[in-house]
């Protein structure tokens, strides 16, 4: 490859993954530095700009020194064979996965496979070249065989007499594999167990070893339990934390401002056990000031409990963030912490830092100040409570007067949001709700009311308040980033939109731009699916040492300060306030400063792995939901389109389910990429990314977390269709008998 034009300057991102993306595959760090000319002392911040890039999906780590794009796969790649479907294709898994979300589905064709002798089987890995097959796969041919994998997996063990059967929860492992009693390791019937497949020969099933038992199926608490597994993520806080965190004291008044006597107050969900923010507002009686507000919002105060180095810390960092599951929340503190010394109970004193912001009657924030505070809740609202004393403003008494001053400080920062027009994607929320035997009630859908959007609105000013005085302050933080999309990812959502008579600005649209694609698609009746293609043309926010901005909520700077209890991100900023603002203990340490890039780049990863856990784990739950109601026919929205098939999600649950390509009709449905969409050969009728459909649940898996739909609805019509020729549409004429050809 060659070489591009080395710089004069220090490489931007996109230069650097303008070159990855161009590599053979992978790259490494020393390739970079030699293309771009990065000598001495600038080495040290191209490492830690590489590490910002992984951190935030812009490139990945494709092994221990290689780094490769973010958005494919190599083109070369070992695989590893997991399973063979109905058709006789076979199914693979990269063998090294780097990612925290479920890899790619890379597909070997039952033709592919046949060009080596033997033909591969399940467990077998491969030297394979790759090419895109859609939204979410990989075509693979085999270079060469490299023998037998080590792919480990999770399943559950099946006891029989001469050992065992794994059965694979991966959703795309649909073989079974053998054990025997000496591979075994003492698992139980029923044990869910981590396995890797074994030599084989001769025919039969797949043989597998037991490396390690995770726990039982038959656990009330099975389906969050394998999720939390596939992820190795830790559950069990270590004694020795619990015990550091028994022995901590709360603070005295000294140094602290002592604000008890102020109503703050905290809302939140019914269900919540921790409450780490409460909110206070009044009428800023200053002439200069005429229609403004004074608004408080509170922290607890984790810094005060959790220093830099301590086994609090350390195990914190490790798990980045609580986890929050249908039947469970994984906490990143210990409940003496979580539940009790910084949960804001009403009517205690809790330690706190503070921001007092005060806006203008247009909604700008004049100023603000950071303070460590005492307080004492006067009050423990849910949303739905919050939102009655909104709707009743006849309500007296202190806290009724707290919540109507909160609301219309609300609706005079709501102007404020108007002028700056975030991305105003209101998709919808669902809830699982447990019975009491911890099987699925019912899946209710979240309503929001402005009780809501008043705590969304005065926690993101919190958090810019932070953003900004630290960076007066002069102080290292870990920013919490938004980039504009993609480039490479807008051409592809305009082709879309082309397709469907909409129109996206040219260049790099703003938020406001997409706002108005939303508007017009209500008007239409579509704004579900625009939804979706809008959110796909979005880059994950990550947390980063390079302020990039936050598109979504198109603000320059922005960081987490609001959630210290939950998420590592947030106690980083508290501790850089501390230390910024002079609040005493607890502050940033130098050592602290020095580490914030790696720590940045680890409670990306941390916070990517809770997403994939809490969405397999809902995916388990939303499946043994189902399983009662397979050959029961649900009204969906294509969510996917690959070569493959059809990704659909239920409107009424939110599951997901699949829809295989062979079983959408007698036509041979070939995936168009600029169109998003499944189109057929022979009458040029197809199915669309975002297109309202009828399915019927054919098959229901809940360890796999997997569903299968048959399509009940029609493809649309293309009027303007016109056949190709058979040759053209991929049709081969049937080849001459040798005897005809002798004649």
């Amino acid at each position: 490859m060659a070489k591009p034009k080395r710089p004069p300057q220090f490489p931007t991102r996109g230069e650097i993954a303008k070159f990855i993306a161009g590599a053979e595959g992978e790259t490494s760090r020393r390739e970079i530095a030699r293309a771009f000319n990065v000598k001495g002392e600038d080495r040290a911040r191209l490492r830690s700009l590489i590490k910002e890039m992984q951190a935030d999906g812009a490139v990945r780590r494709a092994g221990p020194k290689k780094i490769a794009s973010a958005d494919a796969l190599p083109p070369v790649l070992a695989v590893d064979i997991m399973s063979v479907d109905d058709d006789g294709d076979m199914l693979c898994l990269p063998s090294s996965w780097e990612g925290e979300t479920e890899p790619p589905i890379i597909r070997l064709s039952r033709k592919a496979a046949s060009e080596i002798k033997p033909p591969p089987g399940v467990g077998d890995r491969l030297l394979a070249r790759l090419s895109p097959a859609g939204d979410d796969g990989y075509d693979a041919r085999i270079i060469r065989p490299l023998g037998r994998g080590a792919h480990k997996f999770l399943a559950v063990f099946r006891k029989t007499k001469g050992g065992g059967v794994a059965e694979p929860v991966e959703r795309r492992a649909r073989n079974k594999f053998s054990i025997d009693s000496a591979n075994a390791r003492d698992a139980r019937d029923g044990d869910l167990v981590w396995v890797e497949a074994q030599p084989q020969r001769g025919g039969g099933l797949a043989r597998a070893r037991v490396r390690e038992i995770a726990g039982h199926v038959d656990d009330r608490a099975a389906y969050s339990l394998i999720a939390l597994a596939a992820h190795e993520a830790p559950v069990e806080i270590p004694r020795e934390v619990v015990e550091e965190a028994a022995r901590v004291k709360p603070p005295t008044l000294d140094g602290r401002i002592d604000l008890r006597a102020a109503p703050l107050l905290t809302i939140d969900p019914e269900d919540a056990k921790d409450h780490d923010d409460a909110v206070w507002a009044v009428r800023d009686d200053d002439p200069k000031n005429e229609g403004g507000f004074k608004v408080v919002v509170a922290i607890a105060d984790v810094s005060w409990f959790v220093r830099p180095g301590s086994k609090l810390d350390r195990e914190a960092q490790r798990r980045g963030n609580s986890i929050y599951l249908p039947d469970r929340v994984v906490p990143m503190l210990p409940e003496r912490l979580s539940n009790d010394l910084c949960s804001l109970k009403p009517d205690v004193d809790r330690p706190a830092i503070a921001v007092e912001m005060t806006i203008d009657a247009s909604g700008v924030k004049r100023r603000h100040r950071f303070m460590r505070i005492m307080m004492r809740s006067h009050a423990k609202l849910s949303y739905g409570d919050a939102q009655k004393l909104i709707g009743d403003r006849k309500a007296a008494g202190l806290i009724a007067e707290t919540v109507h001053a909160l609301h219309d400080a609300f609706e005079t920062r709501w102007k404020e949001r108007a002028k700056r027009a975030p991305l105003d994607l209101d998709l919808p929320e669902r809830k699982i709700i447990l019975n009491e035997d911890g099987a699925v009630a019912r899946i209710i859908r979240r309503e929001r009311f402005d009780a809501h959007r008043l705590i969304e609105e005065f926690m993101i000013l919190a958090n810019v308040a932070a953003a900004e005085t630290l960076e007066q302050k002069r102080t290292p933080q870990i920013y919490r980033v938004h980039d504009a999309p993609d480039p490479e990812k807008l051409n592809s959502v305009r082709d879309y939109l082309d397709d469907l008579g909409y129109s996206l600005v040219k260049g790099a649209p703003r938020p406001s731009n997409f706002n108005q694609l939303l508007r017009i698609a209500a008007e239409r009746g579509q704004q579900e699916m625009i939804s979706d293609v809008v959110l796909r043309a979005q880059r994950q926010a990550v947390y980063s040492t390079e302020n990039l901005g936050h598109f979504g909520l198109a603000l320059p700077r922005y960081s987490h300060f609001t959630s210290p209890i939950r998420r590592y991100a947030d106690l980083t900023i508290h501790r850089a306030l501390v230390r910024a603002c002079g609040l005493g203990e607890g502050g940033q340490t130098d050592e602290d400063s020095a580490r914030l890039s790696r720590t940045a780049g680890l409670i990306s990863d941390t916070e990517r792995r809770a997403v994939a856990i809490e969405r397999e784990a809902a995916d388990r739950y939303l499946a043994a939901y189902l399983e009662a109601h397979v050959g029961e026919e649900f009204s969906g929205r294509i969510r996917g389109v690959t070569r493959f098939g059809l990704f659909v999600m239920l409107d009424e649950t939110g599951a997901d389910g699949f829809v295989p390509a062979r079983a959408l009709g007698d036509d041979r449905f070939d995936f168009i990429e600029q169109r998003h969409a499944l189109v057929g050969a022979r009458t040029g009728a197809y199915f669309r990314l975002g297109e309202a459909v009828k399915v019927k649940i054919v098959e229901a898996a809940p360890l796999r977390g997997g569903l299968v739909f048959e399509m009940l609805s029609e493809p649309r019509e293309d009027p303007d269709f016109r056949p190709r020729p058979r040759r053209e549409q991929g049709y081969k004429p049937r080849a001459k008998s040798k005897a005809k050809k002798r004649r």
